[in-house]
């Protein structure tokens, strides 16, 4: 690989986007060079971002519904001093308004606002009193209730945490947010911040980090003063050059028929990708100069091309969105959504694939500043009731690790809650780790079975294996592999089943035989 290659597989999305912008000769930068400023707290009132004015009206069509929670738990095995772990949320909560923050219309147009101050308690529940055996169901019952509680916009903190304590050295703290004041990268903002307030106030010393230059209401006034005019426009021009027309609709095989009207009723499965695997997928990308990424999203739409057997493929992804320095240390929903669109006509092989997903992928990156919801404002697609707008099936690679909670005298190990709601019909998000490659299929239970998941997650293995070892293979062949790994799980299921038959009949005898 070319030195030059080496410098472009090492670019972060945002250096991708600025690479894009040059090879196209679009003017401007990749940070705008209109500074955020911070506006006036006289009224504490002030305009939605963008992201949140989607998930506020969103709200409003579904009042309280939990699919846009972001739920954390986790079990804390030491001496907790629980005073400290208080002091250290309210410490927070008064270092970002957004925390403090409600939502509510004046003269029909929604608003933020903003609480001077708010005082936290931390809820203890206390389990000690149930027998042993029956605890660790308690907590499990507990954790998944509070995941599944909703929150209503206009009234009461947008912030939940909840302590449960099963002995005097055992606890689980379950944390929720709304994703309208919150999104992935915040959750690493609060873990870190929580990590240091804690480690100082247990010490009894004040804390030490710096405080913040800006706030999130700040950021959304900038937002919409930013995104006017000729920035708008030549976001606009793009995406719908990219997207405008007839969009191609991906209707995946389903078990069921859809619903009428959108559910989000879901469940979770995870993906482990060998380490070799992974080793094999990073190394092709490095040759190619492109991310990982783009690897991931040309195999999955490969993989999706098969089952669906249609050559335009849609699928959205997240980008975090966070391209002034201001912003990345702030709590608050920045991430937006991206609609890739990728041509896999005319059996090119993987490679020349690759090329097109390179190219797809930075022109995304150059114009990741339209707001989702204005995208689809634009192309004003028709709407249907029974399936997101642009896109259903979504893929996402997690390119910054969300730091694990350290406390002192503390273990910190996670607390696994089945979550049961989903946002699409589909969405893998994958994560690299030090074991390889891991992801969660994450799938709507009314239209898919899990054993479609595990077979269609086995076959994504198969496809990318095949890929890291004949990139130049031509799709016609990979989907010949597909079809192939999908034909040899059918047999083993049908192996399975016919074995599990038989069995069950042997013990019928039995028992029939033990009568006589």
């Amino acid at each position: 690989m070319s030195d030059l290659s080496q410098k472009i597989a090492a670019l972060s999305p945002e250096k991708l986007k600025l690479l894009a912008q040059r090879l196209s000769k679009k003017q401007g930068d990749i940070v705008s060079q209109t500074q955020i400023k911070c506006q006036s707290r006289q009224t504490n009132s002030f305009p939605l971002s963008f992201a949140q004015q989607r998930l506020w009206f969103l709200d409003q069509l579904q009042p309280g519904h939990s699919a846009y929670n972001i739920f954390q738990s986790m079990r804390l095995t030491g001496w907790l001093n629980v005073t400290a772990l208080e002091l250290s949320f309210n410490e927070v909560i008064r270092r970002h308004e957004i925390l403090r923050t409600t939502f509510t219309t004046v003269d029909g147009q929604a608003i933020q606002v903003i609480a001077p101050s708010l005082s936290f308690r931390l809820p203890v529940i206390d389990l000690q009193k149930l027998p042993k055996d029956k605890r660790e169901a308690e907590v499990l019952r507990l954790a998944h209730e509070e995941a599944q509680q909703s929150f209503d916009l206009a009234n009461g903190s947008l912030l939940r945490v909840t302590l449960l304590r099963q002995t005097e050295t055992e606890h689980a703290l379950l944390l929720t947010m709304h994703h309208i004041i919150s999104d992935g990268w915040s959750i690493g903002v609060l873990i870190r911040e929580i990590a240091a307030l804690y480690k100082a106030f247990s010490l009894g010393k004040p804390s030490l980090l710096p405080e913040l230059s800006i706030q999130y209401a700040d950021f959304a006034v900038w937002q919409r003063q930013w995104l006017q005019g000729e920035q708008l426009e030549t976001q606009l021009a793009y995406w719908k050059q990219q997207l405008g027309g007839k969009l191609p609709v991906l209707e995946l095989p389903t078990d069921r028929p859809r619903p009428t009207i959108q559910t989000f009723s879901g469940a979770r499965e995870s993906l482990a990708l060998p380490k070799t695997l992974s080793e094999k997928l990073k190394a092709l990308n490095q040759r190619q100069g492109i991310t990982l990424f783009m690897v991931l999203l040309a195999a999955f739409g490969t993989l999706l091309s098969w089952y669906r057997g249609q050559e335009d493929i849609v699928v959205g992804t997240d980008i975090a969105n966070r391209n002034q320095a201001e912003t990345k240390g702030l709590i608050g929903f920045f991430a937006n959504q991206l609609v890739l669109r990728t041509d896999l006509s005319g059996n090119p092989t993987f490679l020349k694939l690759l090329e097109r997903v390179r190219e797809i992928t930075l022109e995304a990156y150059a114009h990741q500043d339209l707001p989702f919801d204005k995208l689809v404002d634009a192309l004003n697609p028709k709407r249907e009731l029974n399936r997101s707008p642009l896109f259903q099936v979504k893929l996402v690679l997690e390119n910054t690790q969300t730091p694990s909670l350290k406390l002192p005298d503390l273990t910190i190990s996670p607390l696994k809650v089945e979550n049961k709601t989903v946002q699409f019909d589909l969405l893998l998000e994958l994560n690299e780790t030090e074991q390889g490659l891991f992801g969660i299929w994450e799938y709507n239970t009314d239209l898919f079975d899990t054993v479609s998941i595990v077979q269609m997650s086995r076959n994504f293995e198969a496809l990318l294996g095949r890929i890291a070892t004949h990139p130049e293979a031509k799709l016609s062949e990979l989907k010949t592999i597909l079809s192939e790994a999908d034909k040899q799980q059918n047999l083993a299921q049908e192996q399975t089943y016919e074995s599990t038959i038989q069995k069950k009949l042997m013990n019928v005898k039995r028992r029939a035989n033990s009568r006589l």
